[in-house]
């Protein structure tokens, strides 16, 4: 188990600022809520939240033309229930499903013992959904809501905790600070649930994005095992040719995981090439390692359709729904109230932060009008359409 309980250790070390920034805001809201206990009171998330549903979903239908499902659900996940609600945002199939479960439930209890067994266990699957366990789990505390499968999580560790140290930092007298707070925590609120609502009336788009992260991630499953089966010469030939930081003859599985995460595709062709890897439709690698790493060439333009429809989808996912998020609460005191004062910056700056999905959605609107929506929801755009909306406006009205 020494190897294996030494990548738990890594896990958990390439986490480590993160929990401490957890533990952090668990004690900073217990010490606010002492000091402001008695002078004010701010109301329950769930109770704001379901006030805002019903609102939002009557603007969506208004300014949108898209309908929010009837049976959405809502639930408040704390911080240990919101690290496993992360796994299953991993989208594996069946086989694998089971794994990123367990790992994710490893990791939300910090149970590294169960870890390193795990990756014994299956080295590859480890190898891939490892990374999302660091990359999801890292944005806990600046993601306030997520959505799948017909529920809306909104996440209660920080939206119920917020609030509270925001007015404590600002000092006392609480009271003559407290409206412009609260009002900033409602904002926050509006925000979250009107584009998790959207994200829920997203339905093809989201079937795209799931099952083209599902095949990115049984092609990259692919990788690891071939990685995981080069001989020693073959590992460290690799190893210095690609430059890679030296490892101790007795880590021969730190080795071989260097090597997959310098050739997955996500690091190595985006690296080599950059993101205009999006739009091509053909893929070469250095010879030196193609002759080590016959099938590598193969892998990589396998990859390159499903990463091309997950990038796609979504950006368009996510642009529409800041796009819309921008229009609906422009003139809504509580979201300016949010921005000022949990987000340290106002509406102008906010509204011309760059996005290619915002970016897109807006140029499209501009020449289709409230259609957008339903059409990119129907009709998704690719990865050149979103470098140039002109191709999709096109596209979608060939008279013009």
């Amino acid at each position: 188990m020494g190897e294996f309980q030494e990548f738990a250790d890594a896990l958990f070390g390439q986490l480590s600022v993160e929990i401490d920034e957890e533990r952090e805001i668990i004690e900073l809201a217990v010490k606010a809520k002492d000091d402001i206990a008695d002078k004010v009171k701010f109301k329950e998330l769930e109770e704001i939240a379901e006030q805002t549903i019903p609102e939002f979903k009557s603007k969506i239908e208004e300014y949108m033309g898209i309908k929010v499902p009837e049976n959405i659900q809502i639930e408040y996940p704390e911080l240990e229930e919101l690290k496993r609600i992360k796994g299953n945002k991993v989208f594996a199939d069946k086989e694998s499903k089971e794994f990123v479960t367990e790992l994710f439930n490893a990791v939300a209890k910090e149970n590294l013992k169960k870890i390193a067994e795990l990756m014994q266990q299956d080295t590859a699957k480890y190898l891939v959904y490892s990374t999302y366990a660091i990359q999801y789990i890292s944005k806990i505390t600046t993601t306030y809501g997520d959505y799948l499968d017909s529920v809306i999580y909104l996440n209660k560790f920080i939206l119920s905790r917020y609030p509270q140290i925001v007015l404590h930092k600002q000092g006392e007298p609480y009271e003559s600070t407290f409206e412009k707070v609260n009002s900033g925590y409602h904002g926050a609120v509006k925000m979250t649930v009107l584009e998790e609502l959207i994200h829920s009336a997203q339905k093809n788009l989201q079937k795209i994005n799931k099952n083209a992260a599902m095949e990115v991630n049984r092609i990259n499953e692919e990788l690891a095992k071939i990685i995981l089966s080069l001989d020693t010469e073959t590992v460290n030939k690799l190893a210095e040719y690609c430059q890679l930081q030296a490892v101790p003859d007795d880590f021969p599985y730190a080795k071989k995981a260097n090597l997959f995460f310098f050739l997955n595709p996500d690091h190595f062709l985006i690296e080599q090439i950059g993101p205009d890897i999006m739009t091509f439709t053909h893929v070469e690698i250095d010879p030196k390692i193609g002759e080590s790493i016959p099938e590598l060439v193969h892998i990589y333009k396998k990859w390159l359709v499903p990463i091309q429809q997950h990038h796609a989808a979504f950006t368009a996912m996510e642009g529409m729904a800041e796009f819309a998020v921008e229009n609906i609460l422009k003139d809504d005191q509580d979201f300016q109230n949010y921005l000022t004062t949990f987000m340290g910056t106002d509406f102008s700056s906010y509204q011309i932060r760059k996005s290619m999905g915002k970016d897109f959605t807006k140029a499209v609107y501009e020449r289709l009008g409230k259609n957008t929506f339903k059409k990119m929801i129907e009709v998704p755009p690719n990865t050149r359409e979103l470098k140039d909306p002109q191709l999709y406006i096109n596209k979608m009205s060939p008279n013009n």
